[in-house]
């Protein structure tokens, strides 16, 4: 009854736009009549072995938080790619160490976005009541053996390869990720606006960008570590879109935030105040990304880099303009179109030379 009054609630915040996408309509249905009785429906069919296998997969697939799975291993092979300067360069131990990089980093990304979901389940049954947790298909006791599982298989990973570019961007991931969620004394620093968008720039623009590259440059190819012309540009545009993710990933939260006091720039600035620094800043780095284009002696390189920046600025601006502040579900679609954005740049990256 607890988890459907706060339904009640948004409902009367926000109207009838506070659900997110169409797909968490019907979980936010099933999870209501879970969370409504406190005795199991007699009337209910037992469920199949295939649709409880079905139920397990679907919840760790929310839980996980693919958005955010897609983004690392698309980074990772981006900027693998960065590495390579030859053809032949193209080898089985390549594929290995790009595979291990990919694996040990996705074990590492389920647990920091698993211990945020653990650390924010009063928060989520406001803001995304479809999470496992929030929903209590997951108990706190699964979460944690969950993000406790990951966190060890991401470092026994990273220890037996035995490359240590790929091991401190795990650790370093860790630490930080850690930090931002977890209730303890001094930490928690996603209560801090600042602070908490520092956290997210270091891992998605620095940590991935040069650890990464420096596991295959160095580890994978021994050759010695050199801060190339479009690593540079990688980290420099990924920057902007670290922040830019940051910022905007507060925007459909805000009803949550306000009432469990997290002063997010959101809550403290107003949702589209934030939505339109976001789009300042993307089409900032899509100019400088066009000048970069414009500036390189390699022609495939130049028009692919000039066109494809331009092509996603556009876009970027001409779904913009038709947002609709007033219906969470809008401002949430066009959360997750930033994300597809992010993901169109690592396919445009290694074409930067």
């Amino acid at each position: 009854m607890k988890l459907q009054r706060q339904y009640i609630t948004q409902e009367h915040v926000g109207g009838s736009d506070l659900s997110t996408i169409a797909a968490d309509k019907k979980l936010k249905g099933r999870f209501l009549v879970h969370a409504s009785s406190e005795h199991p429906l007699e009337s209910q069919p037992s469920k199949s072995p295939w649709d409880s296998v079905h139920d397990a997969v679907d919840a760790f697939y929310r839980f996980s938080r693919p958005h955010t799975i897609i983004g690392t291993a698309l980074s990772i092979i981006s900027v693998s790619l960065l590495a390579v300067e030859k053809f032949s360069d193209f080898s089985p131990l390549f594929f290995t160490g790009v595979l291990e990089a990919i694996v040990a980093a996705l074990f590492m990304n389920i647990y920091i976005v698993g211990l945020n979901q653990l650390s924010d389940i009063e928060i989520d049954k406001v803001n995304k009541p479809y999470l496992p947790l929030a929903s209590g298909e997951y108990s706190v006791q699964t979460g944690v053996i969950v993000v406790s599982s990951f966190a060890i298989l991401s470092f026994w990973l990273g220890w037996i390869v035995g490359s240590w570019p790929l091991f401190w961007a795990l650790f370093i991931s860790f630490v930080l990720g850690t930090a931002y969620s977890i209730n303890l004394p001094l930490l928690r620093w996603k209560r801090f606006a600042v602070v908490a968008a520092m956290c997210i720039f270091a891992v998605r623009a620095v940590i991935v960008q040069i650890a990464f590259y420096l596991h295959i440059q160095t580890y994978v190819y021994r050759r010695p570590a050199v801060l190339s012309r479009p690593l540079i540009f990688a980290t420099a545009f990924m920057s902007f879109f670290s922040v830019v993710i940051a910022l905007f990933k507060d925007i459909p939260d805000i009803v949550g935030d306000k009432i469990f006091g997290i002063q997010s720039f959101t809550v403290r600035l107003g949702q589209e105040r934030v939505f339109w620094i976001c789009i300042g800043l993307l089409e900032i780095a899509y100019l400088v990304a066009i000048v970069v284009g414009a500036a390189s002696s390699n022609t495939w390189s130049k028009y692919f880099t000039i066109l494809g920046h331009a092509a996603l600025a556009l876009l970027l601006w001409t779904r913009a303009k038709s947002v609709d502040f007033r219906s969470k579900a809008a401002i949430t679609s066009f959360y997750m179109f930033i994300w597809k954005l992010f993901y169109a740049e690592y396919l445009l990256i290694p074409l930067v030379r």
